[in-house]
């Protein structure tokens, strides 16, 4: 029995005369948020998590992945982005590795934590080692690759948590059961 077409009407958005609309300072909360006038619904708009990981070979090279997408596009990153839905922040960092750099990582330890207000991002960046050494250009990058930290291209990274992220493992390099990184001291570019 096949099902019938959907109505174009119940596919498109509600008309702007319904749903959280008016921005107000709701009962019991200290700021704004868009409410719906009609029901009380809040629509809560929350940071975003981005997760990642600094991934290492057994030669210590590091895997970077130069960027196909804005913003920054054609400078180099770790692979890491969204946390998706029904997905543990590992699993969300082993993802983004295989999604942007066919990457298989075995995730190591929480490196870090970095939060950006500015954009409304919190980042935990994963300390982890590739699982397998093939590594090929997902999508989202232009190319990938492996660097030796002197090698690494320090004018051509994307943002000032790659940068952070690789010192924190410098940092941790030998260090098991460490508490996770954090932003560096103000004042801090990129915030």
């Amino acid at each position: 029995m096949s099902t019938p077409p959907a109505d174009p009407a119940s596919l498109s958005p509600p008309p702007p005369s319904s749903g959280p609309r008016v921005r107000m300072v709701p009962p019991g909360e200290d700021r704004e948020r868009l409410v719906c006038p009609d029901c009380s619904y809040i629509a809560y708009e929350n940071p975003k998590i981005v997760v990642g990981a600094v991934v290492t070979d057994q030669e210590d090279r590091f895997l970077l992945c130069r960027r196909a997408i804005q913003p920054r596009k054609g400078f180099w990153t770790l692979p890491a982005g969204y946390m998706e839905l029904s997905e543990t922040t590992e699993q969300g960092a082993a993802r983004e590795a295989m999604e942007e750099a066919g990457a298989r990582i075995a995730i190591d330890a929480l490196l870090a934590v970095y939060n950006i207000p500015r954009i409304s991002q919190v980042q935990m960046i994963y300390r982890a080692r590739l699982s397998d050494p093939a590594i090929a250009a997902g999508p989202e990058s232009l190319e990938v690759g492996m660097f030796p930290w002197k090698d690494i291209p320090w004018d051509e990274l994307a943002f000032p948590s790659v940068v952070w992220a690789l010192h924190e493992w410098r940092d941790r390099r030998e260090q098991t059961g460490f508490a996770p990184g954090t932003n560096p001291p103000p004042p801090v570019e990129g915030l």
